[in-house]
């Protein structure tokens, strides 16, 4: 079994608050025993408490655990990856999701490893990259780098 303090776990359970569909703690602890994690409905409750997730009507009317829209402020101590909320790529870019106000230090990290990665420019909003690629032949390549960048 999987450690639940791991940072996997800590996906695992992140993707599953993103889905939408998380309506008990007893589901999610459910899905992350499935998916090979021990953990339990008390461990479900720390993880949801250190995570700032909060109950949220989602898209189908149920009362379900979603991450908060607003996270809790970077402190000086906060590594880089807990401020990459998601990195998600199409056919064309690469869209790097943070913390409120940290994209702009993102793209500037990224934008140092210009010459060395598949990235061609960056573009940031508040909370929002998306990070061009030079080609989109290698579209995948470079998702793959900014997810290790950005994630270890």
């Amino acid at each position: 079994m999987k450690s639940e303090n791991s940072q996997e776990c800590l996906d695992a359970l992140k993707t599953l608050l993103i889905a939408g569909d998380s309506r008990t703690q007893e589901a999610l602890c459910e899905a992350l025993i499935q998916q090979g994690f021990d953990v339990n409905q008390s461990k479900i409750s720390r993880l949801l408490r250190k995570m700032g997730a909060v109950k949220v009507i989602n898209d189908k009317g149920e009362i379900a655990y979603a991450l908060s829209r607003e996270p809790l402020p970077p402190t000086l101590e906060t590594d880089l990856k807990h401020l990459i909320l998601d990195i998600v790529a199409n056919e064309t870019l690469v869209v790097v999701f943070t913390s409120p106000g940290c994209a702009s230090m993102v793209a500037r990290i990224l934008d140092y490893k210009q010459t060395t990665t598949e990235i061609l420019a960056t573009l940031a909003g508040d909370d929002t990259l998306l990070v061009i690629p030079k080609s989109i032949k290698h579209l995948a390549k470079l998702h793959k780098e900014v997810q290790q960048l950005l994630k270890g």
